[in-house]
């Protein structure tokens, strides 16, 4: 029988005019939630958040490594994001750039990505704290939808975590 999992309780709020915080915990211990974030042929499985299907996610998952998703989503059109990754503690934490492709200057607007996988009683804790440049591009992010299709991947990204092992 399957863990139950949290569906739909990532919790949002803006700390500061440039600042996204993302909380959300998983029934699944840390590690598991760590691999479905960090291994390319499980990200495929849920990033797409239901919209569409991942056609790419390249990620070489170290301090300097680059990675890359894309997916064709409902519609037909593709989006996109890539970065750079600025640090990286297995299981623990990751901190990387996310570039949007689908604005001018995706790399100059990139957002810096912080996020603790804390683990508890075979559960765990993530927090993501995405960090723009401006309020404007904070506020771009928030009016994008972003916080529906993040609640619908990190569903499945949850879903994924507590079947393996």
């Amino acid at each position: 029988m399957a863990a139950a999992t949290s569906n739909g309780t990532a919790t949002l709020t803006l700390p500061s005019d440039t600042q996204i915080l993302v909380v959300r915990e998983f029934n699944a211990p840390r590690h598991l939630v760590y691999r479905a974030w960090t291994e390319p042929e499980l990200v495929k499985r849920w990033w797409h958040a239901k919209r569409g299907t991942v056609s790419s996610a390249e990620m070489d998952v170290r301090p300097g490594g680059h990675w890359r998703w894309a997916m064709v989503a409902t519609g037909g059109f593709e989006v996109a994001f890539h970065g750079d990754y600025r640090e990286v503690v297995p299981a623990e934490k990751l901190v990387y750039t996310e570039a949007f492709e689908g604005v001018p200057d995706p790399d100059g607007n990139a957002s810096l990505v912080s996020i603790t996988f804390a683990g508890s009683g075979g559960r765990t804790t993530l927090t993501m704290l995405i960090e723009q440049g401006t309020q404007e591009g904070r506020d771009m992010i928030i009016q994008s939808g972003m916080e529906a299709g993040l609640q619908d991947a990190l569903d499945l990204l949850e879903e994924i975590a507590v079947t393996l092992s």
